[in-house]
């Protein structure tokens, strides 16, 4: 088979276009947002708001709303609990964190187990990437749109927001609003990629392309365009490698996600593991042979 063929083959199923387009575009919206969880450390917080939203999906299919207005709800009131509780008591933030998501994902498993459906309400823990409609794309794209536009828009009160609040907070900026607003677009992007790889793995697609640009460059700016392009390129690589290996989608666009963070993170000419061994012996052996 020519590599022709080979990319042009899973093209010929709709589904399959649909799952390509939804995960390239929830790939870029988390990759972007990924970039500043990093920076600021929030990698957990991520985790809690994409397993939160559990239970609002699944009080949404209950009543015949939407997923994505239930999972939207339920990723703003995590965000506001763990907010309240580490605030208002002792508990300090990871273990607000904690608290609130494992509580709320219980609380969605629960509501699982009780509900009778139709639909296999498994799909939002796991993801139905090649299940995606032209709606639920639609939807997806709105929503990435939203959050993609106003990252863009904010991105230097944000960028500072995450280098240096009180300098933000001393030229007129509100570190509490900034963090509230990106609390918020954690909140929607999560509704964005729950579409595709479900509840237990959006804190993959969270965290990984912003990790993984941050061991390629020095600078932020590279970051936003170096994690979204590899977050994409992996998404896609992903589901090809899904088709021809008869594997869970979702699942594999993760895997393939963190197979290249690992090759970055032993291979990068300035962060890898390997690389920098590998870059001072050839620094040491050119200065060997000047000395010679």
């Amino acid at each position: 088979m020519e590599i022709l063929d080979i990319l042009l083959e899973p093209l010929s199923y709709d589904f399959m276009v649909r799952a390509i387009i939804t995960t390239a575009l929830a790939a870029v919206v988390c990759a972007v947002l990924s970039c500043w969880l990093v920076l600021i450390g929030w990698s957990l917080m991520g985790d809690a708001v994409s397993h939160a939203v559990l239970p609002g999906v699944v009080l949404a299919y209950i009543v015949g709303a939407p997923f994505a207005l239930g999972a939207l709800v339920f990723a703003l009131i995590a965000v506001t609990l763990i907010g309240v509780v580490r605030n208002t008591s002792r508990v300090k933030e990871d273990a607000a964190i904690g608290i609130v998501f494992t509580s709320l994902f219980a609380l969605g498993l629960v509501l699982i187990s009780v509900t009778p459906s139709q639909t296999d309400l498994n799909h939002i823990i796991f993801g139905n990437l090649l299940g995606v409609s032209i709606p639920d794309l639609i939807q997806v794209l709105v929503l990435g749109v939203v959050a993609f536009v106003i990252l863009i828009l904010k991105r230097r009160d944000l960028t500072l927001y995450a280098f240096d609040p009180t300098h933000a907070h001393a030229i007129g900026l509100s570190p509490k609003r900034l963090g509230a607003l990106l609390m918020g677009l954690l909140a929607l992007t999560s509704v964005v990629a729950l579409q595709t790889v479900g509840v237990v793995l959006v804190v993959a697609m969270l965290i990984i392309p912003g990790a993984t640009a941050y061991l390629l460059t020095d600078r932020f700016n590279r970051m936003l365009v170096i994690a979204p392009v590899i977050s994409a390129v992996c998404s896609i690589a992903g589901i090809y490698f899904s088709y021809y290996l008869d594997t869970a989608s979702g699942a594999m666009v993760v895997l393939t996600q963190g197979v290249v963070f690992a090759a970055v993170y032993l291979f990068s000419p300035r962060q890898g593991l390997i690389g920098t061994r590998l870059a001072k012996a050839r620094r040491r052996k050119a200065a060997a042979l000047l000395v010679a």
